[in-house]
């Protein structure tokens, strides 16, 4: 199984190598050589990480007692005024690693006990997060593999996945996509993202516990329902399956830039998430809420991957 799994990993190297020679890895499609430049995401070919951690916040399947193996990834193919990471994915901190230090730390994340590794937002280091992988893979590395993402992708890169990621932990942000390009400075959103969550869908199906596979749709609710909780709903349940788990997050915060934009410059209220979760529960689907009024602390351990 783990020859197989080489193998597709090699092959996507290949092709994405050739593709960031005139980068079309995500649907911003900026045509630079990412060997000579950076793209939107502030990438070149080389994986920049900002950390490696043992993450026990992240949903409960993907954690269970040794914690989410989180790699948080530098750089985004969104720009969301709202970005509780904006540190990493708007202002790119974080520092280049070489893909054999890098898969070193897939290797250590292991042997701590992490149950997956967690690529938090990865598709801008795709190509070196892949080299990487390859390396662990050869040294007998073996945890399941969890794409992280904001939802917004290309099909076409994300068959290259298939065989290689386990589960798709995917962001349904906005059901409109011009709340979409107003927030997050992407005009296609949703038209890009039903598509991708579709392949996704296609290649895993609904997340399964006991083969750690499959996808697991994220749904942060936001003030004023720009989120679209009852659209999102109706997508899962009639264009996927209701058996996908929803993991629908009370977190929101106005950080980063979001005090500019007064109808998103408070949080949630109480009737504003249990709203959301009527709807869930109306389309009969399941999955985690979270707590709206106890203060759910970060907890995160170093791995120390930049030793």
């Amino acid at each position: 199984m783990n020859g197989q799994r080489i193998e597709k990993v090699r092959e996507a190297i290949s092709i994405l190598g050739e593709r960031i020679l005139s980068c079309d890895l995500c649907p911003k499609n900026c045509r630079v050589n990412r060997f000579m430049t950076a793209g939107f995401c502030r990438q070149f070919s080389d994986p920049r990480v900002s950390a490696i951690v043992l993450h026990f916040g992240e949903e409960p399947p993907l954690v269970k007692k040794g914690g989410a193996g989180a790699v948080f990834f530098s750089g985004c193919t969104m720009s969301c005024i709202y970005c509780q990471n904006f540190a990493f994915s708007q202002k790119n901190n974080g520092r280049e690693i070489s893909v054999e230090r890098l898969g070193e730390a897939f290797l250590s994340v292991e042997r701590e006990g992490a149950v997956c590794l967690d690529l938090v937002t990865p598709t801008p280091n795709l190509y070196g997060f892949l080299r990487a992988y390859e390396y662990a893979l050869v040294r007998g590395f073996s945890l399941p593999i969890v794409f992280n993402t904001s939802g917004y992708e290309r099909p076409d890169t994300l068959k290259l996945l298939e065989g290689i990621v386990d589960v798709y932990l995917a962001d349904i942000r906005y059901t409109d996509d011009k709340i979409g390009k107003k927030y997050s400075g992407v005009a296609d959103y949703w038209s890009v993202t039903r598509k991708a969550i579709r392949e996704m869908f296609s290649q895993v199906g609904s997340f399964k516990d006991e083969e750690m596979r499959g996808v697991i749709i994220r749904h942060l609710v936001l003030p004023e329902n720009l989120a679209g909780t009852r659209e999102m709903a109706e997508y899962v349940a009639f264009e996927l399956s209701a058996s996908v788990p929803i993991s629908l997050m009370s977190q929101y915060r106005p950080v980063y830039r979001a005090r500019e934009y007064p109808e998103i410059s408070r949080r949630i209220t109480q009737e504003e998430y249990n709203d959301a979760l009527e709807i869930i529960d109306n389309y009969g689907l399941t999955g985690w809420m979270q707590h709206f009024d106890l203060e759910e602390p970060f907890r995160a351990r170093p791995v120390g991957w930049d030793q």
